[in-house]
This record gives C-alpha cells, sequence and structure tokens, in this order.
C-alpha cells in the first residue's frame, strides 16, 4: 500500500511538472533568440488585447528603437538591444506572450504588449500564494444602525454595483476543481493579472557579469533600456470605453470618486482596491476614516473657539491691558540690549484680545478631549483595518505571500545555515556586514537630525537678531501710523517672519533629506517591499517631525523661559539675548506659526501634487496634438500620463502623518486646526482621486495587510500629544498663573481683594525693575523721559529695595508647584481613560472573527478533507486489485 501511495504522489509531481515553472535561466549567445510577434495597431483605441482580439495585454513595456538613435556611441547601444533580447526572450520562455507594436506619433518608439496564459497565471498564483475564491460568502449581514443615514451618501448602486462576497483560500493547481471558477477569462482579474505579470517581469535575468546574475525589469528602467513598464488603464475617464466588453472602470471611478461634486459622498473603497489593488484601496480608506473622525474634533474645536470669542470681552486682564488708566501707565522695560526703548503696555493690546479667544476654558476642555478622541481614531481603526484584512484577503498575507525584493535576491552572495530548517541559504551579507551597515545607517540619521536642529538654531539666531533691527528701526519708520502701530509690533514682525523663513526652509530641507533617506534605505538592503517601505518610512519620519516640529517646541517650551531680568539676562551662544514673550505669552505666537505651516504645506503640496503632473501632461498632450491628428491606441495614450514614482502614495502618507501631528500635538493653542485639517482632508481625498485617474499611468496592483509603520508612529504621536498639550496649557498659556492668582493670591493673606476676582492679575504678573540697576552693556541708548524711576517685565520677583530684590517671590513657587501638578493629573487622567478604552474596544470585530473561523473551516473541509476522500477512494480501489489478485492466486485451478 505504501508503494502505492508513493507511486500516487510522484504521478501528480510529474503532472504539475507539465505546467511552465518560473526560471532564471539565460540564453547563451550562441542561441536563437525568442522574439516577440509584431502587428501594427489596428485603429482600436479602446482595444485591450493583443490584434486577435482575444488575449488580454496584462502589461506594457516601452523602448526606443535603437536604430532610430542619432549617436555616436553604437556599442553601447548594442549591449542594451542585446540585453533587452535576452530579457523577452526569457520572458517567453518562461510562458508569457508578447506582441510588438510601433508607435503611432513617434516611429522611435516600441510597444511591447505582454500577455499571461492560463497556465502561467495558475502557476504563478500558487507561487504568489495569492487567495482566490472557494464560494460565495454564506453568512449573514446585519445593517449597520445608521444604514438608512450613510445610504444618502452611498455611491449609486446601479453605477458601481457592489462586490460579491467569496470564501477565500491561497490558490493550488491541484485544487482547481474547489475553486469557485465559471469562467476562466474572469476568474484572475485585471489587478491580480498585472501583479503576476510584474512579478515575473521583476525576476527575469538578462545579463550575467562575473558570475552575478542581473535581472529585473526595475534595472532595466534604471539603465534606460526600456523608458517604460505600467499595466493599461481599461479606458478613458472622459468617457465609457467603445469596447462593450470593457466595464470601463476607469471613467466610473472618475464620475462617482475623483469627480468635485462627490465631495460628500462616501467612497467606493471595493471598487477601488478591485481597480487598483488593496495597497491602494487601504490607503483611501485610512484617509476617509481619518478625515471622517475629524468631524467630531472639528465641531468640538469650532465650538471651544466660539466659546473663546463670545468671552473675550468678560476677559479682566485683557481689559486691564487695554484700559489706558491700567495698562496705559505701566512703562515695560526694554526686551534687548541698548537699541530697544521703553514701550507702553497698552501697545499690546489688540494681541491681548486674540490671546482671550485661544487661552480660555474651552482650550483645556478641548485639549483633554483630543486626548481622549487620538485614542478612539486608532482603536476604532485597527477594528476597521481588521475588517478591511478580512474582506480583501490579506490576513495572512506578510507571512504567507510576500516576496523577497529582486535588489535584495541580487546580493545574495554569502552562504548561511538556517537555524530553524538548518540548512543552507544565501543572504546579501554576513552577522558582522549587517551590523556594519546598522551602525553605518544610524550614524548618518543622528547626523542628518542634528544637521536639521543646526538649521533650526539657524532660525533662532534670525529671530535673536532680526529683534534687535525692529525693535531699533520699526517705531521710528512708522511712528505717524496709530492703527499700524497698534498691530505691527517688532515681536509681531520678528515672529512672522520668523515662521515665513522658517517654513522656507523647511520645504527646501524636505528635497535634500527625502533623497537621503532613500540612499540609507537602499544601503540598508531591507529584505522585502514592506521591510524597506516601514525603514524608509520610520527615517522620513525622524526627519520630517524635527524638521516641522522643531520651531514650534522651540516656541511653545523654550522661548521666554530662561530671558533672566533686565539687570541680568541671559544670552544665547554668549551673544544674543533671549527672546521675551509678550506679556501675554507665547501662545498667540505658537498658533500664527502653526497656521502659517499648516496652510502653507497644504497649499505646497497641492501645487507640487497636482498641478505640476496636470501641467506637464498638459505640455505633453499639445505637443502630441500639434504632431499627428491619429487615432492614438490606449497604450500610447497611457504611456504620455506621469509615472507614479517607486514609493507609490508613500508621500501622501507622510503628508498626512505629519498633519496629525499638527491637530494632536498643539491643538492647545490652535482648536480650529481639526477643521482645516478636515476641509484639506476633503479636498485631498477628491485630489488624490483624481490625480490617480486623471494624470498618472495606472499603478502596479499591491498588496498590503495595513498601513504600516504609519500605525506605531500615530501610536507614538497620541501618547506624545498628551504630555505636549499638558505642557502647552502649563508652561505655555497664562492659564495656571490666572487661577493661582483667582484663588490664592487675589484674597487676604496675599491679596487685597474681599472677594475671589481677576482684577489686579496684570500689575501681580509684572515685576518692577530700578532703571539704575541696568548694566552698561544692557543700558538703553534712548534716554528716559520724566521723574518715573521703574519700568516692568514679565516675571514673578521681588521688587528693588526688598532683601530678596529681584529673586523668585512665592506667587512664582506657588505657580510652578500648581503647574507641575496639573501635567500630572492631566497626564494620568488621561492615560487612565486611554487605557480603559483600548481595553474595552476590542482590534476585531466578533463579525470579523466569525467570518475568519467560517473561512479556516470551509478551507479545510474543501481543500484537505478532499484530498482524503480521493486518497482513501484510490487506495480503496487498489485495496480491492490486491485482494482479487490475492484471490485468484490462491483460488483452486479449475480441472
Amino acid at each position: 500500500m505504501l508503494k502505492c501511495f508513493n507511486f500516487l504522489c510522484l504521478f501528480l509531481v510529474l503532472e504539475l511538472n507539465q505546467v511552465i515553472i518560473p526560471t532564471y535561466g539565460t540564453v547563451p549567445a550562441q542561441q536563437n533568440l525568442n522574439t516577440p510577434e509584431w502587428a501594427d495597431f489596428d485603429d482600436k483605441p479602446d482595444s485591450l488585447f493583443f490584434n486577435d482580439g482575444q488575449r488580454r495585454i496584462d502589461f506594457v513595456l516601452v523602448y526606443e528603437d535603437e536604430s532610430k538613435k542619432i549617436t555616436h556611441r553604437r556599442s553601447d547601444h548594442k549591449k542594451q538591444k542585446r540585453k533587452r533580447q535576452v530579457y523577452e526572450s526569457n520572458l517567453i520562455n518562461n510562458g508569457l506572450q508578447l506582441e510588438a507594436t510601433r508607435s503611432v506619433l513617434d516611429e522611435k518608439l516600441i510597444f511591447v504588449k505582454v500577455h499571461a496564459p492560463w497556465e502561467v497565471l495558475c502557476t504563478y498564483a500558487e507561487v504568489m500564494h495569492i487567495k482566490l475564491p472557494l464560494q460565495p460568502n454564506d453568512l449573514k449581514t446585519r445593517d449597520s444602525a445608521f444604514n438608512w443615514f450613510s445610504k444618502f451618501f452611498r455611491v449609486n448602486e446601479n453605477i458601481i454595483k457592489p462586490e460579491q462576497e467569496f470564501f477565500t483560500a491561497p490558490f493550488q493547481m491541484e485544487h482547481l476543481s474547489n475553486f469557485y471558477i465559471q469562467d476562466k477569462v474572469t476568474f484572475f482579474n485585471p489587478a491580480t493579472r498585472s501583479r503576476i505579470v510584474h512579478f515575473i517581469l521583476s525576476r527575469v535575468e538578462y545579463a550575467t557579469k562575473n558570475n552575478v546574475k542581473k535581472f529585473g525589469i526595475n534595472k532595466l528602467l534604471d539603465t534606460g533600456i526600456y523608458k517604460a513598464a505600467f499595466p493599461l488603464h481599461d479606458s478613458s475617464f472622459r468617457h465609457m470605453s467603445t469596447d462593450p466588453n470593457c466595464p470601463s472602470e476607469r471613467y466610473l471611478l472618475y464620475r462617482e470618486w475623483a469627480h468635485p461634486k462627490n465631495i460628500f459622498k462616501l467612497q467606493p473603497l471595493d471598487f477601488i482596491r478591485k481597480y487598483y489593488g488593496e495597497k491602494i484601496g487601504i490607503y483611501f480608506a485610512w484617509l476617509g476614516f481619518y478625515t471622517n473622525m475629524l468631524i467630531v474634533a472639528a465641531v468640538v474645536g469650532a465650538g471651544c473657539f466660539l466659546y473663546g470669542c463670545l468671552t473675550k470681552n468678560n476677559c479682566t486682564w485683557s481689559q486691564e491691558v487695554c484700559d489706558p488708566n491700567i495698562g496705559g501707565n505701566i512703562i515695560m522695560c526694554p526686551q534687548c540690549d541698548k537699541v530697544c526703548t521703553y514701550w507702553n503696555l497698552t501697545i499690546t493690546c489688540e494681541s491681548s484680545k486674540k490671546l482671550c479667544i485661544f487661552d480660555s476654558f474651552g482650550t483645556l476642555v478641548f485639549a483633554v478631549f483630543m486626548g481622549i478622541w487620538v485614542t478612539l481614531f486608532l482603536e476604532f481603526w485597527k477594528r476597521r483595518q481588521a475588517e478591511l484584512e478580512y474582506e480583501w484577503d490579506t490576513v495572512e498575507y506578510l507571512e504567507q505571500e510576500e516576496q523577497v525584493r529582486p535588489e535584495y535576491e541580487a546580493q545574495c552572495t554569502h552562504v548561511v545555515m538556517n537555524e530553524i530548517t538548518q540548512q543552507e541559504e544565501h543572504v546579501p551579507y554576513t552577522a558582522c556586514g549587517k551590523c556594519i551597515r546598522m551602525t553605518f545607517c544610524t550614524s548618518a540619521v543622528f547626523f542628518w537630525i542634528l544637521l536639521i536642529i543646526a538649521s533650526v538654531i539657524g532660525i533662532i539666531v534670525y529671530r535673536l537678531s532680526v529683534f534687535l533691527v525692529f525693535s531699533s528701526t520699526l517705531s521710528q519708520h512708522i511712528n505717524g501710523t496709530e492703527a499700524i502701530r497698534k498691530y505691527l509690533t517688532p515681536q509681531t514682525a520678528t515672529s512672522v517672519t520668523a515662521s515665513f523663513i522658517s517654513f522656507i526652509v523647511i520645504m527646501v530641507l524636505n528635497v535634500v533629506y527625502e533623497k537621503v533617506a532613500i540612499l540609507i534605505t537602499d544601503f540598508e538592503l531591507p529584505r522585502t517591499q514592506t521591510d524597506y517601505e516601514n525603514s524608509l518610512t520610520t527615517k522620513m519620519f525622524l526627519f520630517q517631525f524635527v524638521n516641522y516640529y522643531s520651531s514650534c517646541f522651540y516656541i511653545a517650551f523654550f522661548k521666554g523661559k530662561f530671558v533672566g531680568h533686565p539687570g541680568n539676562p541671559v544670552y544665547w551662544l554668549g551673544k544674543y539675548r533671549n527672546e521675551e514673550c509678550d506679556p501675554g505669552g507665547c501662545l498667540l505666537e505658537l498658533t500664527t506659526q502653526l497656521a502659517i505651516i499648516v496652510g502653507g504645506k497644504a497649499i505646497w503640496n497641492n501645487i507640487q501634487e497636482v498641478l505640476l503632473p496636470w501641467v506637464k501632461n498638459l505640455i505633453g498632450r499639445y505637443c502630441a496634438a500639434a504632431r499627428s491628428e491619429k487615432v492614438v491606441p490606449r497604450w500610447e495614450q497611457d504611456y504620455h500620463l506621469q509615472p507614479i514614482g517607486k514609493l507609490g502614495l508613500f508621500y501622501e502618507y507622510l503628508e498626512m502623518v505629519i498633519q496629525f501631528g499638527f491637530v494632536t500635538l498643539f491643538v492647545a493653542s490652535f482648536p480650529l486646526a481639526p477643521l482645516l485639517a478636515l476641509i484639506n482632508n476633503m479636498l485631498e481625498i477628491r485630489l488624490d482621486a483624481w490625480k490617480l485617474t486623471t494624470q498618472y499611468r495606472r499603478m502596479v496592483p499591491q498588496k498590503a495587510q495595513d498601513i504600516g509603520a504609519w500605525q506605531p508612529i500615530m501610536q507614538g504621536i497620541a501618547i506624545l500629544a498628551v504630555v505636549t498639550n499638558a505642557m502647552i496649557i502649563a508652561f505655555t498659556s497664562d492659564m495656571i498663573p490666572r487661577l493661582v492668582y483667582y484663588w490664592s493670591f487675589s484674597v487676604p493673606p496675599y491679596g487685597s481683594h474681599s472677594s475671589h476676582t481677576m482684577k489686579g492679575y496684570i500689575n501681580s504678573t509684572l515685576s518692577v525693575f530700578n532703571i539704575s540697576d541696568f548694566k552698561n552693556e544692557s543700558k538703553p541708548f534712548s534716554p528716559w523721559f520724566g521723574n518715573i524711576t521703574t519700568c516692568r517685565y514679565r516675571d514673578l520677583r521681588y521688587p528693588p529695595g526688598d532683601q530678596h530684590q529681584y529673586e523668585h517671590n512665592i506667587y512664582y513657587w506657588h505657580v510652578i508647584a500648581a503647574k507641575l501638578a496639573f501635567i500630572i493629573v492631566m497626564e494620568h487622567v488621561i492615560y487612565f481613560v486611554k487605557f480603559i478604552i483600548s481595553y474595552v474596544i476590542p482590534d476585531v470585530s466578533q463579525k470579523t472573527k466569525s467570518k475568519v473561523k467560517r473561512e479556516k473551516y470551509l478551507t479545510q473541509k474543501l481543500l484537505h478533507e478532499n484530498d482524503l476522500k480521493v486518497v482513501k477512494k484510490t487506495m480503496g480501489k487498489i485495496a480491492d486489485k490486491i485482494i482479487r489478485g490475492i484471490d485468484s492466486t490462491f483460488q483452486p485451478k479449475a480441472e
């Protein structure tokens, strides 16, 4: 029986070996090469098939005919032509079918159309562990309670029909009959076909040099042997295809998703995933979910802002600043050495009124709310992501399906022993080599982060030096214009110009850091594409985090905190006197910085991402129209679109996560940030969709289980946001000093009022300084007028003449204790609530768990139990034959 079973297994193996198997063999120079079929364009501009009308075009390769090139380097062209011919021959040897057609508009261009037959698709679907349908989903689904409401925002189901749900399993040729195959033509959808073909293109060899194989379409593109490689859009986005068999999915996506009229509609995520693949689908699912969650945050933030606007007229301390009898009689000390002059407190009247809007009790409520909101967002996204993982068949993607990067495979020259399998395997570097690479990459990352910090220090030095200029010249030039003087103070002018310069520096450095991060990650040589993207994501975010947020951290936590007092100021780098905040604090300046960076970044990114590709395509279409009025095939139309780039939607993720940081980290200073982010994201979704469907070639569909390294990055931001917002309220705003004054220092024993009040707050928070105590290097040039001998400055110190003069008073220590207590209490309360929310909300819903269990049960039943039945049936027949043979042997012979 054992021999019979072995014979059966051998038979199955031989049957499988008849199918085309992936190979990396190259064609020797002396052997004849297989060449693509040649065909003229058949004047069908919307055709997605070879000229026979049967074989579907799964991929297109574009190269420039070497014989048409006008150049003197003929030897190089011969080498390139030979590599291309070998590569195409190896593609044919791997089972792909090629058809070449010359360009209609440019006779130098050749388009090689690639088709994968059924056998090749089946073979590589098994190699790549692609999940395919077993049977329709038979689990009952319950409609959501909000279904009646969401139907007003859903896409019209008569236009884009909902995708049928299936239970799926990794494809296996031996179980072909168990899969849900109604039609071989549609069993593999176009996105899956393109992904399989791209997998083959990335691994087919084209040359061997020094016993090192060179392979992959990416290297051929980098060296210019091919000019482009892309899958086809299925139609024009402006109109439906003239081919009745074409579903015109691109047109439907543009009409029902990318068009601006759909800005308030929900996205057809299943349809996006079907056309572009899971990686694009998961991005738009995350962006849509983030935007929907921002609605709640935007409403609460706008409410807090309106609360501040309505209560600003009741702001006692701002009234005191603007009161001619209070603020008008307070003369402030110069804020820089020599060139700065004395100034009146009422100059800051307008800024104090604005500050009342943002520095209110509503801000505290909103900061606590956002700490809870960000936890709800991340937890509910995990649940949504788990649903998509199941629905889009990516639950076990990383463990089963993801292949090694061709760049990694090409460098595998070292042999090591696998600890698990105890077999030899090839790796690109030894343990020592890996350690050296990691050390170099880490050092390079830290070096560039320090370089960013150096640029931030340069901005700080600019602020310190230009404040001297504005202080000495601004008042002279606008002396007669009182209306302008109210708004354009030296502090305001310095803050606004520094913010704009900081924004420009950030945008310029981004270009440099992008190239540096890619170079470091390429040298690191990650094993899979997911590892590569996660490594690059971490580096880029570290760069961007320091680049974007460092100026905000400086204003929030360092500016005005270590300035000393007028008689003993603190100097930066031993030369520049540290900046001071306005009497109202640095909160308004932080708000200004955030508004400029967030607004400028959104405008800049939209110009860079949308306007530039549109202009390039417009110029390309104009030049093409000027050359010819001929009918142009679909592959040539797509060729003249913009390439998406190797990193795909990486920059869109980066842009949104940086925005997420601004919305959460500094929201205590700018409660309108979620509202601005909501408006930006509603436009961003449609702009990204418009860009993908109209301006770019179709991306190679890729699998993705989740949003990758962005998830832990957002979790880290969420934890840090609690600390930063607590510290902004404690150290940047004046909320804690005002509360301490109201409850302790406005009434006896420290105050003179009979009841708790905010009256006298400004006078109690401005210390007195005797102008005769100025040092010679700090004494202002402008002479003092009148008989007043003192000026005021923002601090809590004993007055001159006291035995502890110019030392911090008891009010200061009460405030410090209250600030530390507030930070500890706020952090612990929010972290406790975050922990409870994380514990209560499971990462995977019960409905999704049931679907996963049902699918595993069906997989086991249909695939494995059927195998056992076949084996039992086969073994039973063999046993019957053996028994009959034995019976005939021992049967008595007939006489």
